[in-house]
């Protein structure tokens, strides 16, 4: 007699006994997303990591972030980055570009040809454009051609946009360095609880 579907049966107790590889995440910017001047767990991507996990959503967070990095600058080394297998890809520059005064047409090009470069590694990767906003003092039209690069960039390749990174942060002094641009501990707290609901929907 036989008892039961033992193919099943295994398939069952190989999830139960081996459960899913966590999502791997890589976080891919500048200082913002580096922790300028925080000890690496103080940053809001490790903060992410510890409360998608203790939500039993199992992910592996790495960050790519460097201080002072371009659009540019980060074109020049994506390639490197992407020899680890990714599952999602935050890409987080720009700001710098704005700050400078950077052709806004060259800044666009170069975020879409990373994106470009994710997708032929990783065609299956879900990507998510961390939104940045420029001072006013650049200019009426350059700021708003510059806010409208995340937005125009999240449509052309179906990613999801977080509206603007700092939200909430930006412009106040208890919630940031004294340099007034990078976020302390405590704004760093704040950008991972905005974040959370963003990855808890895309795991």
């Amino acid at each position: 007699m036989v008892v039961g579907n033992y193919p099943v049966l295994i398939v069952l107790l190989m999830g139960f006994f081996y459960p899913p590889a966590p999502k791997n995440i890589l976080f891919f910017g500048d200082s913002l997303t580096a922790g300028y001047g925080l000890a690496p767990e103080e940053a809001f991507p490790a903060l992410l990591e510890a409360a998608l996990n203790k939500a039993e959503r199992k992910v592996k967070v790495v960050n790519a972030g460097l201080s002072g990095e371009t659009s540019a600058g980060g074109l020049s080394r994506i390639d490197w980055i992407l020899r680890q297998p990714i599952d999602i890809f935050v890409l987080e520059l720009g700001a710098n570009d704005g700050l400078r005064g950077l052709p806004l047409d060259q800044t666009k090009k170069n975020l879409q040809s990373i994106i470009d470069k994710v997708k032929a590694k990783y065609p299956d990767c879900k990507i998510v454009l961390a939104g940045m906003m420029v001072p006013p003092n650049m200019g009426k039209a350059y700021t708003e051609e510059f806010q409208n690069i995340y937005p125009d960039l999240a449509r052309k390749n179906n990613a999801v946009l977080i509206h603007f990174l700092l939200d909430g942060v930006a412009g106040n002094p208890k919630l940031n360095q004294a340099d007034g641009i990078h976020p302390n501990p405590e704004g760093h707290k704040i950008i991972a609880t905005n974040l959370r609901s963003v990855f808890e929907k895309l795991i």
